[in-house]
């Protein structure tokens, strides 16, 4: 059986929508929409060799809302509350920085953007490779 290495990686098939954030505009993508379906495709082979890290990342909602109006921004959001690694969560957001060869994921809950956030180890990987497809996909719509 295979290690896991990244356990928030297995909720991302509970996903209902995405929302993209770029300098502060939002695109939603719905299930069932192709760009939703390219977008979780692209991530899914981001996080596929990730490691996920003890979380030492605190995310303070106030902050987080300011720092989302600048830059690519994703947000997945669940159908209800999920729990990984005894931390709730009902969305989860990362900011999309190119040549970032790790991330934080803030979580979500009660519509706040507080508390631990889940770090992931990319690994050989950055970035790069899903920030072109999340402007590709937010430039045809």
């Amino acid at each position: 059986m295979k290690e896991n290495f990244c356990p928030v990686a297995d909720y991302f098939d509970k996903v209902v929508s995405v929302i993209v954030f770029s300098d502060g505009n939002a695109q939603t993508f719905e299930k069932g929409d192709p760009a939703y379906e390219a977008i979780l495709k692209s991530w899914g082979e981001l996080l596929a060799e990730a490691r996920q890290m003890p979380a030492f990342g605190v995310s303070i909602d106030s902050l987080t809302r300011e720092e989302m109006k600048k830059g690519l921004w994703v947000e997945f959001i669940f159908d209800g509350k999920q729990m990984c690694e005894n931390m709730p969560f009902e969305s989860l957001l990362a900011a999309v920085k190119a040549p970032y060869r790790g991330l934080n994921i803030v979580r979500n809950c009660g519509g706040m953007y507080q508390g631990r956030c889940f770090y992931i180890d990319l690994g050989e990987k950055d970035m790069s490779a899903f920030e072109a497809a999340l402007m590709k996909t937010i430039a045809n719509k």
